[in-house]
């Protein structure tokens, strides 16, 4: 990033690598399976800016509310390729979705699928569910962001999929188009997704024999990005990826595969920039205190993520250790601890690495603070 180009920059403020996304859907789109979708998941990145370049990729969206897919729609994303996923779809937000007749509800639990058949009923409707199904799968991640254990409030539990899928069967206004799964974020290696693979092959296989027809197969997403190595491994390795379930999952004739990708798509683009605005010494140690804070990048206080931390405008080689700290009024608000910095000033422009997902999209105004800005490079 060539420091002129951030010259009068008002900060924090998000830069987003736009050739850099480019690439990465291009990577995307010509290593998925044939016949495949994939559906961008808005909650890494809602910024309609790239989530135009998303759509123009030809990409779907996997939406967790009502404005995400109010969002998708404005993109150009046509309604047959979004998917509508979360634990708590209120009445309004269902209906939103029966009326713009939307590909796939990802139903997690059997209360919901009640209520969706109940209001497409109302409406004259009929839904088309996939069951998301709770596989018991150890995607190793932190404890925050896996999704697919017996423990986590997602989706239906194997031990009660049988009641679910019957239910659906008998429900006049849904249709039920088949299984959806995701087991988690932040995923670095590809043995889970293998024992998903096996997980929706036992299951696929039981249910063809009970005489259950399924057209579709959703396998989630999750997987993960290098948070160290940025500039080394802009993109995770698609091909690997895709190859895997090319390899082991087994389809159907006529089934449709999904996916829902988000951070490995939008993360590596993006980066916080803020402005140093003291070098406080204390007592065993320096704190760099910056203008950015938890209210524009809340992942290292919310689960201890680690982001690459740079010095944009480093005026020496001499290194030194800093704890890189926001303004808020938190003691979680911190960046890094004993961070190797080059000698650092009041004023310098720091860079928060791999921050294209689950950054902006999760800012606040908390202490009455801005929402940050955003800008856009294309080099």
């Amino acid at each position: 990033m060539r420091l002129e180009l951030l010259s009068g920059l008002k900060t924090p403020c998000y830069v987003y690598d736009v050739a850099l996304l480019r690439r990465t859907l291009d990577a995307v789109v010509a290593s998925q399976p044939c016949g495949s979708v994939v559906h961008y998941a808005l909650k890494a990145n809602s910024n309609k800016h790239l989530l135009q370049i998303i759509a123009d990729a030809g990409l779907g969206a996997d939406c967790v509310s009502g404005g995400e897919i109010r969002l998708a729609l404005a993109a150009g994303i046509s309604a047959d390729k979004i998917v509508y996923s979360g634990v708590g779809k209120t009445d309004d937000e269902i209906r939103l979705a029966l009326s713009q007749s939307i590909g796939c509800f990802n139903v997690e639990s059997v209360e919901e699928l009640q209520v969706i058949n109940d209001l497409a009923g109302a409406s004259g409707a009929v839904a088309r569910v996939a069951l998301r199904v709770n596989p018991h799968i150890d995607a190793h991640t932190h404890h925050y962001i896996t999704t697919g254990l017996s423990e986590n409030k997602f989706g239906i539990d194997i031990s009660v999929l049988d009641e679910a899928v019957a239910l659906a069967c008998s429900l006049s206004h849904v249709q039920l188009r088949g299984l959806h799964f995701h087991i988690g974020s932040q995923i670095l290696t590809l043995e889970p997704y293998k024992l998903l693979c096996e997980k929706v092959n036992a299951l696929q296989e039981k249910y063809a024999g009970q005489g259950v027809a399924m057209d579709y197969i959703n396998v989630g997403g999750g997987l993960g990005v290098d948070y160290d190595n940025p500039d080394e491994n802009p993109m995770p390795d698609f091909a690997a990826f895709f190859n895997l379930f090319k390899t082991h999952l087994h389809l159907q004739p006529g089934q449709s595969l999904h996916f829902e990708l988000g951070r490995a798509i939008v993360c590596q683009c993006g980066s916080l920039l803020s402005r140093v605005l003291y070098i406080k010494q204390g007592l065993d140690r320096q704190f760099a205190i910056l203008d950015a804070g938890m209210t524009e990048l809340l992942r290292p206080a919310l689960y201890q993520a680690v982001h690459k931390i740079e010095n944009l405008s480093a005026r020496g080689g001499e290194m030194c250790a800093y704890d890189v700290v926001g303004p808020v009024c938190e003691s979680s608000d911190c960046f890094g601890t004993d961070v190797e910095l080059p000698v650092t000033h009041r004023g310098d422009i720091i860079a928060i690495r791999s921050a294209g997902a689950y950054g902006e999209s999760m800012s606040m105004q908390y202490n009455s603070r801005p929402l940050p800005g955003a800008l856009f490079i294309n080099e």
